[in-house]
């Protein structure tokens, strides 16, 4: 627990928070910038000395209970009630995934009817896919545990690398380890600091590629190949829309106008909308 960060986190966010926004009147004597302790403590239902001495750097070190209360009285973005869980000593628990993803991702999701596309966070934890996806790549939702992230399955499941001809395997890894050396640095104490200590004591093929200290495996523009069940290989680009601020992406698979693998995804069949 990071007693002194955990505090000025909550008073920024505190301070930063208008009455308005949680449904109080703002009267015309209130002085404090944004809400005041206590009203934050009622929102949370915690008392006022309780969260005073979360601000003061004083008592107990708060449940993940109370600092799941105090995310919701604080209104807290997934990314930011994940920080908030690191700062009080706990793993962020898992976001639920109609909740999850951010609303400027959200709307342009849901208007997405005809071409693959999911929103997954920087972690490569799948929180969203749309029936086209679900056809191309499977459910990723579906997992658990270390299991939602991508690059965990990638070298302790081999069922998670079937999508990708045998051939492109070493990239593919290459690929998924350098994006988690980028999200390690970034907090190296945090959920991929769990990934890769996971990793390492798992897979020596993850361990070889983690010690080239790669950071730069260009992916996002090439042209990936994709093994379909029943369609066969696919060509596909995968075109990310990052929201920076919730650390979340969305991405929509397309080909080549026109090409083989064009009209492949025009056949895919969403889980329960079979023929006939």
């Amino acid at each position: 627990m990071d007693r002194r960060q955990l505090a000025e986190f909550v008073r920024a966010r505190r301070e930063a928070l208008q009455p308005e926004e949680v449904g109080l009147p703002r009267g015309s004597r209130r002085r404090a910038h944004g809400l005041r302790r206590e009203e934050v403590a009622a929102l949370s239902g915690m008392s006022a000395d309780y969260y005073s001495r979360i601000e003061q750097l004083r008592g107990p070190m708060p449940s993940e209970q109370m600092l799941s209360a105090l995310a919701r009285a604080l209104r807290l973005s997934p990314f930011e009630r994940d920080h908030l869980f690191r700062l009080g000593g706990f793993a962020p628990p898992p976001r639920e995934h109609d909740n999850g993803v951010s609303p400027t991702l959200q709307r342009v999701f849901e208007r997405l009817y005809d071409v693959p596309a999911l929103v997954m966070t920087n972690m490569g934890e799948v929180l969203v896919q749309n029936p086209q996806a679900k056809a191309l790549i499977g459910d990723y939702t579906r997992f658990s545990g270390l299991s939602r992230f991508l690059v965990y399955r990638w070298f302790t499941d081999p069922s998670a690398r079937d999508l990708f001809p045998p051939e492109d395997h070493t990239k593919r890894g290459r690929v998924f380890t350098a994006d988690l050396r980028v999200e390690y640095a970034a907090d190296p104490g945090g959920q991929a600091g769990e990934i890769v200590t996971a990793l390492l004591a798992a897979s020596p093929e993850f361990a070889e590629i983690w010690r080239l200290h790669e950071v730069d495996v260009t992916h996002y523009r090439e042209l990936k190949r994709y093994r379909h069940p029943t369609l066969g290989e696919l060509e596909l680009y995968a075109h990310p829309l990052l929201d920076v601020d919730h650390a979340q992406y969305m991405l929509v698979y397309a080909a080549v106008p026109g090409s083989p693998s064009d009209d492949k995804l025009k056949l895919l069949v969403p889980p329960g909308h079979g023929h006939g």
